[in-house]
Formats: structure tokens, sequence, C-alpha cells
């Protein structure tokens, strides 16, 4: 059998009320300032970093240029993924998520100071990319670390809840990083935006520093992890495994059936959130202020739509919630660029935010979900390398692939293609992912429902 049976989490007891919610609250915040400099990138990519570090000859290959950038960020996520991931699951997943914090302040932090093409040539670009190849691993480090802290420490019956708090860092990013940008516009001219004002976002990474440091002296390592980590210490030096190889060797099917399963959301979210703000502002000559508040109200929403899912999904099953995301995503990709290609606020605002219900439908179970798909000795590393496949083959290649089908077709009916093609790959995923929960060997655990299928 490919897929891990899932863990118990009673074994062990998680600790104190207060210690959880300590526990619960910096795990959450780690993925929202992880996203927020995640994201500040992607806008600034789709606003102003064509212009001033790939001169070319046309604004749409600037462009094409910064999502090439943007996407390499992807492409190194797997790679902080399976570092982090082996060390984590061997040594902890506090020290990772740690590291994960550092190396993104000091990369964000770094943009913001990078001078641009016209003043040192080429290297602007090189370390550009350099930059946001320390993004990519460092964000591919955090999210298995913040969501195993959370999910591992959940009290029985709300580990769907709990793995939520760590996935509201993404609209909470999101939000965070358009106010910020919203406000930097509107303090300055067009001119001294270009200039300096985009800079300002970056500058907030260097108070991911500080809350690095908060988690490596006020927080402990999760409950199951110091169990699996005396279980392994039991053993024999020379029976004990890498994690990644017991992956690679026994579960990989299982990681390719996460990242399918999940391609869908990641890429529709950063078409919706970077894409769709390139698209409006370039081709639909909407205003970038207005784009941005859009952008900004829909992601408010999901604050309440993702724990309500995650919630849901505690009591009737993770992937009936998560295939019902995923179905919507399929129906709503047409009606959705038809909208937005009236070129109205309201339209456009209408489209986002039913796009955005149905990713937040299948955000909120997914961190339980990746982490009920393997046991606690290989969960960093399984679920991490899942969900970065994911990144790469979806939301990395989104905005890019978008710009790419509209300068070939003219038509944003390209992309609602495109985004038909990952849902139907989703649902055939889950499909197959449910079939192996519903003839898993044993009962299920206690703390895991049972999906539609196996029902």
């Amino acid at each position: 059998m490919d897929t891990a049976p899932p863990s118990p989490s009673g074994p062990v007891t998680p600790g104190s009320s207060p210690n959880r919610r300590r526990v619960a609250t910096a795990a959450a915040l780690a993925s929202a300032v992880e996203w927020y400099d995640y994201f500040v990138f992607g806008i600034a990519a789709a606003l102003v970093l064509g212009d001033l570090y790939f001169p070319a000859g046309s604004s749409s290959a600037g462009v094409l240029a910064a999502f090439a950038t943007f996407a390499v960020g992807f492409l190194a996520r797997p790679v902080g993924g399976i570092i982090a991931g082996q060390l984590g699951d061997k040594h902890g997943r506090k020290p990772m998520l740690v590291l994960a914090l550092t190396l993104m302040g000091v990369a964000t932090a770094g943009i913001g100071l990078l001078p641009t093409y016209e003043t040192i040539g080429i290297a602007a670009p090189v370390v550009l990319v350099l930059l946001r190849v320390v993004q990519g691993i460092a964000v591919g480090a955090q999210w298995g670390g913040a969501m195993l802290m959370a999910t591992e420490y959940a009290p029985e019956g709300k580990r769907g809840l709990y793995g939520s708090l760590v996935q509201l860092g993404v609209p909470i990013g999101v939000v965070t990083a358009n106010t910020v940008f919203l406000v930097a516009g509107s303090l300055t001219s067009e001119s001294a935006f270009a200039s300096w004002g985009w800079r300002v976002p970056f500058f907030v990474g260097f108070l991911v520093l500080g809350l690095a440091w908060y988690i490596h002296t006020r927080v402990e390592e999760t409950p199951e992890f110091r169990e699996a980590e005396r279980a392994l210490a039991a053993q024999e030096k020379t029976e004990r495994r890498s994690p990644l190889r017991t992956i690679l060797r026994s579960h990989l099917g299982t990681v390719f059936l996460a990242g399918g399963s999940f391609a869908v959301n990641t890429a529709t979210f950063y078409i919706i959130i970077t894409g769709v703000l390139d698209y409006a502002t370039r081709e639909l000559e909407m205003k970038r202020s207005a784009v941005l508040a859009v952008s900004l109200c829909v992601s408010l929403t999901q604050l309440v739509l993702i724990p309500a899912a995650a919630s849901l999904s505690d009591r009737i099953g993770r992937l009936r919630i998560y295939a019902a995301g995923a179905v919507g995503l399929l129906l709503w990709a047409v009606p959705m660029f038809l909208l937005i290609d009236t070129a109205s606020l309201l339209w456009l605002g209408v489209g986002t935010f039913v796009t955005s219900c149905f990713l937040s439908i299948m955000y909120g179970p997914q961190a339980a979900l990746f982490a009920e798909l393997f046991t606690a000795e290989m969960r960093y590393t399984g679920a991490s390398l899942g969900y970065q496949i994911a990144a790469v083959f979806g939301g990395g290649l989104a905005p890019f692939m978008m710009v790419l089908l509209l300068e070939a077709t003219g038509t944003s009916m390209a992309v609602s293609a495109y985004i038909i093609g990952l849902a139907v790959i989703a649902l055939i995923s889950i499909r197959i992912l449910a079939s192996r929960a519903a003839t898993a060997a044993g009962p299920p655990s206690p703390e895991v429902k049972q999906p539609a299928a196996a029902e």
C-alpha cells in the first residue's frame, strides 16, 4: 500500500491549552510573514520589476521576464522542502521553521535594497534571481514546519481546524502585501513609486528575524515528533532509514497524488492575485489601486472561509470537502474570466470572490489532509514534497502561462481551459486517494474522518 496510515495523535499529550495556543499562534504568524514576503515579490513583478530589472522592447517581454523570475522561486521550493523535510524529520520541526524564517527575512530585505539594471547592469537581474531562489527555498522549508507545529499540537478532533490556522497565513499575507502596496502607492507619485516606493514593502523582511528568535526561544518541539524520535532512538542505527529514501522507495505515488490534487488550487490562486493584476492593469487598462483593493477585499473573505471549511472537514471528512472545492473551480473557470473581461470592478470582484470561495474550500482541510497521508517519522518530507510539487507545476508557472496563453491566443478562455485541465487532474488524484483510504488495512484513526469515497 502506497499510502501510509495516518498516525494517531493520541499517544502523546500535546500539553496545556496555553501552550497549544502559543504554538498555534506562532505557527500562524510564521506562515503569515513568510507568505507576505513571498507575495510582495509577485505583486512587484506584476507592477514594476519588469521595467526596472528586465528592460526590453515591449512591456509583455518585461512582464514575462519578471514572472519567469517569480516562477524560479517555485522551482526552488521543492529543494527547501527536501532539505527541511530530511532535517525536520530527524531533528525536529522547530529548528527548520526558525531557519526558514531567517532565510526569508534576509532575502526579502535584500530585494528591497537591490539596485536596478540601470545602476549595476546585468548584475541586478542575476542577484534578483538568486534572492528569489532563497525565498523559494525558505517558503519550501517553512510550510511543512509551520503546518506540523500546528497539526501535531492539535487536540483530538480538531486537526483540520488547527491546520487551517497555518493556511490563514496565505490570505493574511495577501491582504497585508496588497495593503502595504496600496499605502505606498497612495503616499507617492507614479515616478516616486517606480523609483523607491515599491521597495518599502520588502523592508518588512527585517521584522521576520524577530519572529524567528521568538519561536527559537519560546516554542517547544511538537509531541508527535518527540514520540517518533524516541521510537527511532530505540532502533539499531543500521535499521534507520532516511525519510527521503523511504518516501522515494515506498510512498512516491502518494506524493504525486497529493501534488496532483492541489495544483489547480495553487495555480488558480496565483492567477487571480498576480496574473489578473497584470491582465487587468495592462490589457484591460483598469486602475492599479482599484484592482489591488478588490484583491484585498476578496482575500479578507478567506479569513472566514478557510477555518470554516477546515472545521467542517473535522466532522464530515477531508476529501469530501476538498473534492467539492475542485469541482467548483472546474465549473467556475469560464464564468470567472467572462466576468473579468467586462473590465468592471464590480464583476471583477464577483468573479474573483466566487473563485476565492472554492479555493478556500480546498485550502482549509489541505494541511491536515497532507499530514494524515504520512506517519510522523516521514511526515515533514512527504507532506512538503507533495505541496511543493503542486507549487512548481501549478502556482509557479501559472502567471507565466497566463501571459503566454493570452499572447498566443488573444483570449482569456485559454486560461480558463488551463484551469479546467488542472481541475480534472485534481479530481482524478482525489478519487485515487479516496479509493486507497477505503481499502487501507485496519480501522481508521479516531482523529481522521473518513473521506466520502470511504464512507
